[in-house]
């Protein structure tokens, strides 16, 4: 299990770098019920990563994923492919910023995100989570790590876990400063979310290269092998 974790432990630091997500919960976090919509958020988002990684455990199975002590070979073009997406986002991300981070613009939906109603906060946790260009990618690559590792299935739903807590840091952050730096809390957020809204564009096109080359590399040495 210790090798599983540590085998997703790069990947959960990349999922908890998400801009967009810091923005949106501490958005949330202003609307007349900032600690209900905040709460849905997070466990839209907890639950999303939950789900997507489960399947992939489903997929790989108890232990039928490794031969040899080795991965199998699906394994390695899994990541392999994961990687070049990631590589390709990357480069779109980066081609696609702003030249200067003060005029970068916040997605529409943001605008009327005081308007969502509980169900909708829920399901924007699970889309920004799941359905992200680099949280879907990433949470699928460590799914199929752990399977990877044949160990048990408990050893498998707690690593898992691990993933998921450490993956969901960036979104819960925001909601315990809410909840515990009292009148701080507001500039604390306020800051966090200028900065993350501006510089969005450079964090991702970075994290989409430098994940996308950590996968490739596993690929490439999985099918090496």
């Amino acid at each position: 299990m210790g090798h599983a974790v540590g085998d997703v432990l790069g990947l959960a630091a990349g999922v908890t770098i998400s801009p967009l997500p810091v923005v949106a919960v501490i958005l949330l976090l202003t609307t007349p019920r900032g600690r209900l919509n905040g709460t849905l958020f997070s466990v839209g988002w907890i639950l999303g990563l939950a789900l997507l990684g489960a399947i992939m455990l489903v997929v790989g199975g108890p232990g039928d994923v490794s031969t040899n002590k080795h991965p199998a070979t699906w394994v390695g073009a899994l990541k392999l492919a994961l990687g070049v997406l990631l590589v390709l986002f990357s480069a779109h991300q980066w081609r696609h910023r702003p030249t200067d981070p003060t005029e970068a613009r916040l997605p529409k939906w943001m605008t009327v995100i005081d308007r969502f109603t509980p169900p909708k906060v829920l399901g924007l946790g699970l889309l920004l989570s799941a359905a992200n260009a680099k949280n879907g990618p990433l949470t699928i690559a460590a799914g199929a790590s752990i399977s990877a590792t044949g160990i048990s299935v408990p050893q498998q739903i707690g690593a898992l876990a691990i993933f998921v807590f450490i993956a969901s840091l960036g979104v819960l952050a925001p909601l315990a400063v809410h909840v515990f730096a009292g009148e701080r809390a507001k500039s604390i957020l306020g800051t966090w979310r200028n900065w993350a809204a501006q510089h969005n564009a450079a964090v991702m096109a970075a994290l989409f290269f430098v994940l996308g080359l950590k996968l490739l590399g596993d690929g490439v040495s999985i099918l090496a092998t």
